[in-house]
């Protein structure tokens, strides 16, 4: 009810001012100039934190929702999913000198064979138009004396429900970076005590790249499946900085021949 109140007392004091700064608007042509100077000053002033609530609100307006779940989506698709590390923010936005085996958040896990860590990573809210991920991924490697550097994603248990040999698994992502380097995707599916592996290198001369991994062309055990997992493998990133502004997964059965 306290909350009703103020609302209503509000409008109605919005509704005051509104009036109050109309009828000095018409009749200001007829003002004596130190009444027209003294109300100069009064609209100066509000109008300097107009424009400051005015800003801040079309800032925040045109960021991509928290949360937000809206991902392009092939024809056919049964499954989509954006890791909680584009999604939302995470428990601790920031790592330096992270170490091998380091959790991002809950899903997302750093491997590498560094023997003295030069890697930084931090989320960061993603604010183009563009963007439909709220945050994105934001990794500075500086000296790496290491042979692998490489972001391991673990797909929820949705993607193994009613996995079959004719699904096409696509990973879509968009990424920046100060200098080329090469990023290949190991999909992974452990069925058993067997894991299929299938490798494709992402097409980085688009910014939206996207690539497939055709299931056909495994000899997985369709009842067996027990987890997915991705791989993104950073080939040379010495020096650079790469920017994963999305990373989501979808799946879809493969057109009938």
């Amino acid at each position: 009810m306290a909350k009703q109140g103020d609302r209503l007392i509000d409008k109605l004091m919005h509704r005051s001012v509104l009036r109050r700064w109309r009828r000095l608007a018409d009749f200001a042509g007829g003002l004596d100039l130190e009444s027209l100077r003294s109300y100069r000053r009064q609209a100066l002033s509000l109008r300097r934190n107009l424009d400051r609530v005015i800003h801040l609100a079309e800032h925040q307006l045109a960021l991509p929702v928290i949360g937000s779940n809206a991902i392009r989506k092939p024809m056919g698709t049964d499954w989509a999913w954006r890791p909680m590390l584009w999604k939302g923010p995470i428990p601790v936005p920031g790592f330096s000198t992270v170490q091998n085996k380091a959790m991002v958040c809950e899903g997302a896990t750093v491997f590498h064979d560094c023997r003295a860590s030069e890697l930084t990573l931090r989320q960061v809210r993603n604010t183009r138009e563009s963007d439909l991920a709220p945050f994105g991924l934001r990794m500075d490697v500086f000296r790496f004396d290491g042979s692998f550097l490489s972001l391991v994603l673990e797909l929820p248990p949705e993607a193994v429900e009613g996995l079959r040999l004719n699904h096409l698994i696509r990973l879509d992502a968009i990424v920046e970076m100060e200098k080329p380097l090469e990023i290949f995707a190991r999909l992974n599916i452990k069925h058993g005590p067997n894991v299929e592996q299938v490798v494709r290198e992402l097409p980085l001369n688009e910014t939206e790249v996207k690539v497939e991994f055709d299931l056909a062309y495994t000899k997985l055990n369709e009842k067996r499946v027990e987890r997915i997992w991705v791989d993104l493998i950073f080939e040379g990133p010495e020096m650079n900085q790469i920017i994963l502004r999305d990373v989501t997964f979808s799946r879809r059965p493969r057109a009938e021949l």
